[in-house]
């Protein structure tokens, strides 16, 4: 305990005390209540992952790798382009059912979700800065993203197969 004198000089001790000992507990309060992104302060984009090739039938696609935790977490946020071909793939260590949302995304996706053969579970298209969730319909270890329109404009859907990478050939 601290003893601290009465008067001006006491009481403001007293409150950089009090202030000291509360700032952690109220700096993760605030980031709670600004919600994930304000938690993971991310202010930039990620820099470009390690890549593999993919192939969608006779289109390949140049595809960063996210795998950790902060990699996923950050994704494709911040960036103001992606080239034609290229993606994202997010790798989880388990099957589970995948949702994703587009809060500090600026250009608008169409995500794959992905069985562990590369089978095209479900598509979904998502819009830039939105909080609106995409999920896969079933569980699945794979999310693939890409501009938007990509997969609808080369005729891939449900059922469609991913090869290349962690899918085989």
């Amino acid at each position: 305990m601290i003893c601290v004198n009465p008067g001006p000089f006491g009481r403001l001790v007293r409150f950089a005390l009090v202030a000291a000992a509360l700032a952690p507990a109220l700096a993760v309060l605030l980031a709670l209540a600004m919600g994930p992104s304000a938690a993971s302060a991310q202010t930039g984009p990620q820099p470009r992952l390690p890549t593999v090739q993919l192939r969608a039938g006779m289109h390949l696609i140049e595809t960063e790798i996210a795998k950790t935790p902060t990699q996923q977490a950050t994704g494709m946020m911040f960036r103001t382009r992606m080239g034609t071909n290229e993606a994202m793939l997010f790798i989880s260590d388990e099957t589970s059912v995948r949702c994703f949302w587009m809060r500090n995304t600026l250009i608008p996706l169409s995500i794959a979700f992905l069985d562990d053969d590369g089978t095209v579970v479900n598509i979904a298209d998502m819009q830039p800065r939105s909080d609106a969730s995409h999920c896969s319909r079933k569980p699945v270890r794979y999310a693939l993203e890409m501009n938007q329109g990509w997969f609808a404009k080369r005729g891939i859907k449900a059922g469609s197969r991913i090869v290349g990478g962690p899918f085989g050939k």
